[in-house]
């Protein structure tokens, strides 16, 4: 596989050809995922729930974002490197610009962040000094407790036409990426039709230009509850990088996600 970049994503998106993505915390699974194929590693806060044990990713620092990261850029091969902002790094533009700084110093190749069309300022800030954004939309889970817990976004038309106003506005504002969770499967296909730049899904059906899962959920280790658009690629693999192939596979040839994962 050629380094993948942000062109690459881009390219993808004009040639109609979805891509995969995959959390990677450290530098063995980024290793294996990247020779898996797998396009995009996301070094997610999602490490608070799967590695940490909390019940959110609240808890996790920066400090905490920024040690995974170099492990997980010392492992990975020709995959795109995206991380996760995390918790309160959008409290100013100043602490924004500074956590973002740190992420790419780290290795991060792409920083993701959560929020509406307020980021608007800020996104225009990072692009500015010439940090590349993926803006993640729907459900976004540093904002849990004030959504009333992990809930599909956009069912109903209001919400629906927030999402893709919101969409618009933040690729305005100079956002690389889109990234769309627990949306139905026509708002994840509205969105991606709407918008020149690449759309990720995750729970957000099989429109999307690309989409992403949790690794543990992937290897069939999720811990409690598992939601809808996760599926257990390990059940049918002989290795863990048999699994991430297999995933990789079903996404390239949009065999995933299926209907029973989406909403």
């Amino acid at each position: 596989m050629k380094t993948v970049t942000l062109s690459t994503l881009q390219a993808f998106k004009r040639a109609g050809e979805p891509f995969s993505c995959l959390t990677a915390y450290d530098a063995s699974f980024a290793h294996t995922a990247s020779q898996a194929g797998i396009e995009v590693l996301l070094v997610g806060d999602s490490l608070g729930m799967v590695l940490q044990g909390h019940n959110s990713t609240l808890p996790v620092t920066l400090d905490d974002i920024c040690y995974h990261t170099r492990c997980a850029a010392r492992g990975k091969t020709a995959s795109l490197l995206m991380v996760d902002l995390p918790f309160m790094s959008n409290t100013s533009t100043e602490r924004l610009l500074n956590d973002a700084g740190a992420l790419m110093r780290a290795g991060a190749e792409l920083v993701k962040l959560e929020g509406e069309a307020w980021m608007a300022e800020g996104i225009r800030e990072l692009t500015r000094r010439g940090v590349p954004v993926c803006a993640h939309l729907g459900l976004t889970p540093q904002t849990v407790y004030q959504l009333g817990g992990y809930k599909v976004q956009g069912r109903d038309a209001e919400q629906a036409e927030r999402i893709i106003n919101d969409a618009r506005i933040l690729v305005e504002a100079g956002a690389s990426v889109i990234l769309l969770e627990c949306v139905p499967a026509s708002l994840g296909k509205a969105v991606t039709q709407a918008l020149d730049v690449p759309v990720i899904g995750i729970g957000a059906g099989p429109d999307t230009d690309g989409q992403i899962l949790v690794m543990h959920d992937v290897l069939g280790v999720t811990h409690g509850r598992t939601p809808r658009f996760v599926k257990n690629f390990m059940t049918e693999a002989a290795s863990i990088q048999g699994a991430f192939t297999q995933y990789h596979d079903a996404v390239k040839t949009r065999a995933f996600p299926a209907p029973e994962h989406c909403f």
